[in-house]
């Protein structure tokens, strides 16, 4: 491990310098890595996989079609490589438990009736494990339960991954029975291309992405943004006006420059009205919203909001409701003009530089 210095607080990573592909290589030489779910992290993960040159199968109800038949597009032969849940699992050696926490409890009895000692059972989030008590996913001791946790979607996993640049995650061992839990933990990591891997518990994972998904990476976010546009629109700023001011200029400039040095640097490279301004309400904005987060940690250390999680999503409309509840947030007069503003960005030009210019890539590289 390498230990690195995080504004002070030292703390042991784990890069591909220390783990190498082909340690990763040798490491899973004899696995067959079993990917269960063709949903959001499944195909990335399989394909990054398979990529870099790794046994990989997967397990996917056939029931459902789009899945099955998106992993068939994407080169899974099925019956040599593409299978129903339980004979990947039959099959497999690391077990990848990649749909989402609700379909784990509803597979849960296939996939352990179908273990075999010695396997490793693998998460990449710990909601099931954390939670067992209210999710039933009890592992038998005979086998190895272990987490890579990617720090995004799935979609940014197999899109860094091409690009080279990689996702970070965090990984934990909840159980080793073979004595090699750490070793198949960190060769799956590399293997589906993180940029450096930090430990963690399931417990701590599992808290920090509730918390982060219900905070600044999706629910704080959207809410401060729908605050912001509505607003500028009370005011008399028109839809296009108001949505550049509060998601466009944010998405393809500020975050970019945050990204890439950090937030100082952002500020840094704005104007002084701007700067000044940010720093004066920056203390308001974070006073206003920390007793939400302190509400929001509180009920996820408390299992609240899994239990919450665990009847909203195990009801039988429940995708009706997803669709209507995404509808009313894509139907919005904000994110309609969020669609328009989109289609009217810059492509990239055909036409090729004149010599010696230097040219500016276009903003729609995402």
């Amino acid at each position: 491990m390498a230990i690195i210095d995080f504004g002070g607080v030292k703390e042991e990573v784990v890069t591909r310098k220390e783990f190498p592909m082909s340690r990763a290589r040798k490491v899973l030489k004899n696995e067959v890595i079993a990917v269960i779910g063709y949903g959001v992290q499944g195909p990335a993960q399989s394909l990054n996989l398979r990529d870099n040159g790794f046994n990989v199968i997967v397990g996917q109800a056939p029931e459902f079609k789009r899945d099955w038949d998106r992993a068939v597009r994407d080169g899974w032969k099925p019956g040599k490589t593409l299978f129903p849940i339980d004979e990947a699992v039959r099959r497999g050696t690391i077990i990848q438990m990649l749909v989402s926490d609700a379909a784990q409890r509803a597979i849960w009895p296939v996939v352990k009736a179908n273990l075999k000692p010695g396997d490793a059972l693998y998460f990449s989030h710990g909601f099931s494990i954390t939670y067992k008590n209210k999710t039933g996913v009890v592992p038998p001791e005979n086998v190895d339960v272990i987490m890579v946790a990617p720090k995004g979607s799935g979609t940014s996993v197999r899109r860094n991954f091409l690009s080279g640049a990689g996702i970070n995650s965090s990984f934990a061992i909840a159980q080793d029975f073979t004595g090699r839990a750490r070793e198949r933990c960190l060769a799956i990591g590399i293997g589906i291309g993180s940029g450096y891997l930090f430990p963690t518990t399931f417990e701590h994972e599992t808290n920090s992405d509730l918390v982060g998904e219900r905070g600044v990476l999706m629910g704080a976010l959207a809410g401060i943004m729908e605050a912001q546009y509505d607003v500028l629109r009370q005011h008399g700023h028109s839809p296009s006006e108001a949505f550049n001011e509060t998601v466009e200029e944010l998405t393809q400039s500020l975050i970019r420059l945050v990204d890439e040095r950090g937030m100082d640097w952002m500020y840094s490279n704005c104007s002084a009205t701007a700067q000044r301004g940010a720093l004066d309400w920056k203390p308001k904005f974070k006073k206003a919203v920390m007793p939400v987060f302190k509400e929001l940690y509180r009920r996820v250390a408390s299992g609240e909001e899994a239990a919450r999680v665990i009847r909203a999503c195990g009801a039988p409309n429940y995708q009706e409701q997803l669709a209507k509840e995404l509808a009313e947030i894509r139907n919005s007069e904000m994110w309609q003009a969020g669609a328009a503003v989109r289609a009217l960005r810059p492509k990239e030009s055909a036409k090729p530089l004149a010599k010696g210019a230097k040219g500016i890539k276009g903003r729609d590289a995402n």
